[in-house]
């Protein structure tokens, strides 16, 4: 039980009188409103004072005053715990008070409490969905995944994203389509590489099936066959993995002859996410004291101050680029293949970065993923047949721009360029 205390019955009916009024009311003067009748009527108004305190931190005139969005915040948090028990809304207004929190902690450096509002969140998902008061077993657990892999704790994320998938899969497919790819990420980072293939291919399985429903879009379903290919080719199993090209290849023909099946809407965090995805092994590996993306994740799921260092790396990849692109001009066989690494490191960036920063700007990468095929080109006709590194980044630049095309609807010139990967790949 939450005692009310004793507050001046002059307050109250002030409160009531303007909450109940039929002039505009400020969030300001309904925070201070249910501030005073949270009081005395806690059941009715704690709720609505923690999501009030919430709303006010996110807003725009705040967003570069980190130390009011985090006081705010903190209150909202406080308020949430106040709330009783048995209450039908508790979950949900502390693990959104809970978010806001933890994010403003993140944004600030102060990553140990952040992680332990995350914990929180889980916990209260899980207290949550145990007692009806929200449908789903994923409810607040998505945050602690993603931080756990940002720490490289990527066991305990692939066990976390495991539960939840196992509980509902296939009863709800569609709407864990982002957990089963979190789970293989994880389950594959945590060297468990079978068990990610596994999972992943549950993933496909599951788009094939939605091939003739018309849940999916075909961009979709291509970009995760072509996902699954690199990660079959990774595991030496390349007959497994030109298989899957091939049925790629059928959903490009597809596009090409008839386009997609309408227009989507927001599809393309699907291509930067599985793009960023299998760049991965070319970045530094996460660890609790060098913590790094969890690229598994879905975007809106990242750490603030993780999102920040990912961007702000961008400039030194274009400084490193340029500086090889000059070395690789007189030294091609010292220079080249590391150029061709780094510059699809500086492509997988900006490609995140427009997709969710730059209102789906996709202009702009055309020419980055041009030079990469070029670059890469160069470099299978430098070392020539007899060595398949070329020819892989060859195919791996190649099929990274066929993707691109396919986010940005050139679905001929997309099926050009796979028709090309799959020649020089099998």
């Amino acid at each position: 039980m939450n005692p009310a205390k004793k507050v001046d019955q002059d307050d109250v009916l002030r409160a009531r009188m303007l909450l109940l009024g039929s002039g505009y009311v400020s969030l300001d003067q309904e925070i201070e409103a249910y501030r005073v009748l949270a009081e005395v009527s806690p059941m009715a108004y704690l709720p609505k004072l923690a999501e009030a305190l919430v709303s006010k931190g996110y807003r725009t005139e705040l967003w570069d005053r980190p130390d009011m969005q985090l006081a705010l915040h903190t209150e909202a948090v406080a308020t949430a715990r106040r709330i009783e028990a048995n209450h039908p809304k508790r979950t949900e207004v502390l693990v959104h008070a809970l978010g806001a929190y933890q994010r403003d902690l993140y944004a600030v450096g102060r990553r140990a409490e952040g992680f332990a509002a995350c914990e929180e969140m889980a916990e209260a998902g899980r207290w949550g969905f145990e007692r009806g008061q929200v449908a789903s077993p994923a409810y607040g657990q998505g945050r602690l995944t993603a931080v756990l892999a940002e720490e490289g704790r990527h066991q305990e994320a692939a066990e976390i994203c495991g539960t939840i998938v196992q509980a509902v899969w296939p009863e709800a497919q569609a709407g864990l389509l982002w957990s089963m790819v979190e789970w293989a990420a994880e389950l594959d980072a945590a060297g468990r590489h079978d068990a990610a293939l596994e999972a992943f291919a549950a993933l496909v399985d599951a788009g094939r099936g939605e091939l003739e429903s018309g849940i999916e879009p075909l961009a979709v379903l291509t970009w995760r066959h072509v996902h699954h290919a690199w990660m079959l080719d990774a595991a030496g199993r390349r007959a497994e993995a030109g298989a899957a090209r091939k049925e790629a290849l059928a959903l490009l023909a597809g596009l090409r002859e008839n386009g997609d099946r309408k227009e989507w809407i927001s599809i393309l965090p699907w291509w930067a996410h599985l793009l960023a995805l299998s760049g991965r092994s070319a970045e530094p590996a996460a660890s609790p004291s060098e913590p790094a993306p969890p690229f598994g994740a879905d975007f809106g799921s990242w750490s603030p101050d993780i999102k920040q260092a990912y961007f702000d790396g961008l400039r030194i990849l274009e400084e490193e680029v340029t500086a090889l692109t000059e070395a690789a001009r007189t030294d091609p066989h010292g220079h080249l293949a590391h150029l061709v690494s780094q510059h699809r490191r500086l492509t997988v960036r900006a490609a995140l970065r427009h997709v969710h920063l730059s209102h789906h700007s996709l202009e702009a990468l055309g020419p980055l993923f041009d030079e990469g095929v070029a670059l890469a080109r160069r470099l299978a006709d430098l070392t020539g047949d007899a060595d398949q590194g070329g020819r892989e980044a060859l195919g791996r630049a190649l099929t990274d721009r066929s993707t691109f095309l396919v986010a940005a609807k050139q679905y001929g010139a997309a099926y050009d360029d796979f028709v090309e990967v799959i020649a020089l790949l099998g």
